[in-house]
């Protein structure tokens, strides 16, 4: 388990993850960080959900910033797939008996009974809380279906958002799709780390993906670096009044900090 969050319930709790695999092996002018990569592509840990949770997928980005000042980007897609190991499902409905055991102990605590004379001395109100509880925090090997949280992530050294989303969804789709790509998983991977090159400077770059092609430009000298982000949802998130203020420090050349979880 990642972190103290023992207290929560298993399917709420966050696990340790790894590095399942990257390619290629080994690059002289960016040299391949494990444990970066690793905490950066699941920041919270590894999590498990059943049929009943939303598993959409969710992309996010982030920064490598080495000594020298050199930037590295990482583009993830998190999705979620079904666990087919019997070994794993046993041991997540043996967390929940565990855990609902605690739980259930602290009822009995909390209303002053003992395991013996639960039925006769607990109150409605407990009682309610119990059942709800229990239905809440419940894992049923032969009912439920296990999901658990993977993803996919190309690192870039120029922040080409767009372009990076539109080839790691298609990706996913290929991988999940029942009719699968006309090649090869591994040719599309091939292509885009080996034989798509990166735009010169002012010009634009047409490429395929699995399903559709894909563009992707590259500002000139003259022009205002890359930003490949939607102003959208700078101010979906910040919200206009919290924007326009930092707009003004960044005129006054004060120091900002964002914190976010």
């Amino acid at each position: 388990v990642a972190g103290e969050n023992f207290d929560q319930s298993p399917l709420r709790r966050t696990f340790k993850s790894k590095v399942l695999a990257h390619y290629p092996q080994n690059i002289e002018w960016n040299p391949f960080d494990q444990d970066a990569v690793n905490m950066l592509c699941m920041p919270k840990g590894l999590s498990f959900r059943t049929q009943a949770d939303n598993r959409d997928p969710q992309l996010h980005s982030f920064i490598i910033t080495r000594e020298d000042g050199s930037r590295t980007y990482g583009f993830v897609l998190t999705f979620y797939e079904e666990v087919t190991s019997k070994q794993i499902c046993t041991a997540m409905q043996t967390l929940y008996q565990m855990h609902n055991a605690e739980q259930y102990g602290s009822v009995c605590a909390s209303s002053s009974c003992s395991m013996d004379s639960l039925a006769s001395s607990i109150d409605e109100g407990d009682a309610t809380s119990l059942a709800k509880l229990q239905r809440y925090n419940s894992y049923d090997i032969s009912r439920d279906t296990l999901y658990v949280s993977k993803c996919i992530c190309l690192i870039t050294p120029l922040p080409f958002m767009q372009a990076c989303k539109k080839f790691l969804i298609q990706l996913y789709k290929a991988v999940t799709s029942q009719q699968p790509p006309p090649l090869p998983l591994e040719s599309y991977i091939h292509n885009i780390l080996y034989e798509v090159p990166l735009p010169p400077p002012g010009r634009s770059l047409k490429f395929y993906g699995v399903y559709e092609p894909i563009i992707c430009q590259r500002p000139g000298p003259n022009e205002l670096p890359l930003s490949d982000y939607p102003l959208r949802e700078v101010f979906e998130l910040l919200g206009l009044e919290n924007l326009v203020q930092v707009f003004t420090c960044v005129l006054l050349e004060m120091q900002i900090l964002l914190y976010s979880q």
